[in-house]
């Protein structure tokens, strides 16, 4: 059965996209941390950044890049923003697939 994240990049589920192109999504997070609170989501189904291979450095680095850019489309990348990977349950990942978190336009808690 395909994990929540893959069924919005399937367009079986609907979500607040914020940015789409062949590789990844951008949605804004339901349950935000934050007045700026995106995921960032790779199309391609990784459990999370423990499975990644080496084959996917690019798709990381494209993914980091992505971050930038869409933090300085919502007026956030001047005055701060926040990214994060929760990896596994103990970290708060509740959807198994790799998704960073784009988090700012507000101070945001250390933690």
């Amino acid at each position: 059965m395909p994990c929540l994240f893959c069924k919005i990049v399937a367009k079986e589920l609907s979500s607040t996209i914020v940015y789409e192109d062949d590789k990844f999504l951008a949605i804004k997070d339901i349950f935000p941390k934050a007045p700026l609170h995106l995921l960032l989501i790779p199309k391609k189904h990784i459990i999370s950044v423990n499975y990644l291979e080496p084959a996917d450095k690019d798709l990381v680095g494209d993914l980091i890049l992505l971050a930038k850019l869409i933090a300085k489309e919502q007026g956030t990348a001047e005055s701060g923003y926040r990214l994060s990977f929760n990896i596994g349950k103990d970290s708060g990942q509740t959807i198994d697939h790799l998704h960073l978190h784009l988090m700012g336009k507000g101070q945001l808690p250390l933690s």
